[in-house]
């Protein structure tokens, strides 16, 4: 599907707040409200848009250290990534996994309470999962710029 600039301005609305009606959306955009909401179900029949979320603080529900956690795989067959992707996906801590190029093969991102919780959750549950051969964990010390938009 191509998007013209109504389709992306539309998107970038929604990104910002996704809760706005679409009569407040229609009056952003000079539509009518049927158009912006023929507009937002084509692009989520599209799977362009794939889900609306609430983002939440983290540090008000006690999840405020962001851990960085970099994995090596032991050996790179199919059996070893399967068997960890698979893994990972069980760890509620994990909030997102990456599998990248370059020294290590995935790249975790974890919020987690404290530095005691996460020891606890390496020593408990990482060093549990199998074929991990090393790991090497990065903590933030700030947050610079964080956005789940994507420019259009």
């Amino acid at each position: 599907m191509k998007l013209d600039s109504i389709d992306k301005k539309l998107l970038t609305l929604i990104q910002k707040d996704s809760k706005q009606t679409t009569k407040s959306l229609s009056l952003k955009l000079n539509l009518s409200v049927t158009a912006v909401y023929e507009r937002i179900r084509k692009l989520e029949k599209e799977g362009i848009i794939t889900q609306y979320v609430a983002l939440i603080d983290k540090s008000k529900i006690d999840k405020s250290l962001l851990v960085f956690c970099h994995i090596r795989l032991e050996k790179h067959t199919k059996e070893f990534i399967a068997d960890f992707e698979k893994e990972i996906n069980d760890l509620k801590e994990v909030i997102e996994c990456f599998h990248v190029s370059g020294e290590y093969d995935y790249v975790l991102k974890i919020y987690i309470k404290d530095m005691d919780s996460y020891r606890e959750f390496m020593v408990n549950k990482i060093t549990g999962l199998k074929h991990i051969g090393s790991t090497h964990s990065v903590f933030t010390i700030g947050e610079v710029k964080n956005t789940t938009a994507i420019d259009l």
